[in-house]
């Protein structure tokens, strides 16, 4: 029984992929619920728990492929630090981010946003959406070291 469950979710998998040619928009993948940068291996881990083909096929059209430090290699020009003001109490992690760190990072804009959860807008070069990260359980010092390994002008 657990042979078949393998080759069913590797039948999924093989199918998804087929279908993968049509990658999604970043903001299409946020509309499905994949936010931030899903790589490819979570989705294949997904589909062991979940037997939705079509989650898994818009998993799948969403994710960045896996390779030897494939996410360390992206970075942007930009990115707006969005959060609701009224919300601000119950992240005091990100409080002390915006207080005391943000200045060391002026390519990083706080942008305040009625009932938003607190989550990173990566932006390309020319200031577009390009990747949203949502960042509600993180500590400062990860944020930290997410910009300093994200942003172009923080790594040079």
């Amino acid at each position: 029984m657990k042979m078949g469950l393998v080759i069913y979710a590797t039948l999924i998998l093989t199918m998804a992929a087929i279908s993968r040619g049509q990658q999604l928009s970043s903001k299409e993948c946020e509309n499905l619920g994949f936010t931030g940068l899903s790589l490819c291996s979570d989705c294949k881990t997904l589909s062991e728990y979940v037997k939705d083909q079509e989650l898994v096929s818009d998993c799948l059209n969403c994710c960045v492929e896996d390779s030897d430090d494939s996410m360390s290699k992206i970075t942007y020009a930009g990115a707006l630090l969005e959060v609701c003001m009224r919300k601000l109490v119950f992240y005091p992690e990100i409080v002390g981010f915006i207080e005391e760190e943000n200045d060391k990072f002026p390519s990083v804009k706080v942008q305040y946003s009625f009932n938003s959860p607190p989550k990173m807008i990566m932006l390309d070069d020319n200031g577009e959406h390009a990747e949203t990260i949502r960042i509600d359980n993180w500590k400062r010092e990860h944020i930290l070291q997410f910009l300093r390994g994200k942003l172009r002008s923080a790594a040079s």
